[in-house]
């Protein structure tokens, strides 16, 4: 853990779970997706237990009612995809919030000068009009979905293209997430990881996590940050 302030050049953030709470567009779209399968619904609280490997292995663990199956490399049915994108493109943004203290914080990263980048596995067809529904399209410089890089989180990849594209090398870069792979992405970059307590960390905490911050807001991160 850090004692003062950190010095950085860029900041990049988790998208579902940390700017956004999107639990209640994806529980719809999840059982719209069952009811067109002819199954059972679930409940939000399992659904925000399965966010945070992106779309597809939210499907598989919806199908399975259960974690393990994102660990199956067999991807999910066609029909059960198709049938989820189809629902959460007319769900997307229509439930989500942002979480407090996000617009607070992203105000004052800017405040410093610091330029700001999204890291999401989300898809670049929800990932964007998203970030425009709920107005924070404006404060970032580069968006990197899941699907616009041959790999995503929690891979480094998508975090050190990210940082080149703001000018900073990852390790004058913060990422902000809220979970155990955006805390694997971010150490495997190279970059300092500070993460929030709030999110979709698969119902596990993140106090075991080995960051350099627990923050309970974006605002607290950017008190305890500057520009390099």
């Amino acid at each position: 853990m850090i004692s003062g302030p950190l010095a950085v050049r860029a900041v990049l953030f988790d998208l579902d779970g940390t700017l956004i709470d999107t639990v209640l567009d994806l529980h719809a779209a999840a059982n719209a997706m069952l009811s067109d399968l002819g199954r059972p619904e679930i409940a939000v609280a399992a659904v925000r237990s399965y966010v945070g490997r992106g779309i597809p292995n939210l499907v598989k663990r919806v199908l399975a009612g259960s974690m393990l199956a994102a660990d199956d490399p067999t991807p999910p049915p066609k029909a059960a995809l198709d049938s989820f994108r189809h629902h959460y493109a007319i769900a997307n943004g229509r439930h989500a919030l942002l979480f407090p203290g996000v617009r607070d914080g992203l105000e004052a990263f800017q405040a410093l000068g610091l330029p700001l980048g999204v890291i999401t596995n989300k898809a670049e067809a929800f990932s964007l009009p998203l970030l425009e529904q709920v107005g924070l399209a404006p404060f970032f410089q580069v968006v990197v979905s899941g699907d616009v890089l041959p790999r995503a989180k929690p891979d480094p990849m998508p975090l050190v293209w990210a940082s080149g594209r703001l000018g900073a090398s990852p390790a004058e870069v913060l990422m902000i997430g809220d979970s155990v792979h955006d805390f694997h992405a971010g150490r495997s970059a190279g970059c300092h990881v500070f993460l929030v307590p709030y999110g979709y960390n698969e119902g596990r905490g993140v106090s075991d996590l080995a960051c350099d911050a627990i923050v309970s807001t974006l605002a607290e991160a950017a008190q305890r940050v500057s520009h390099a």
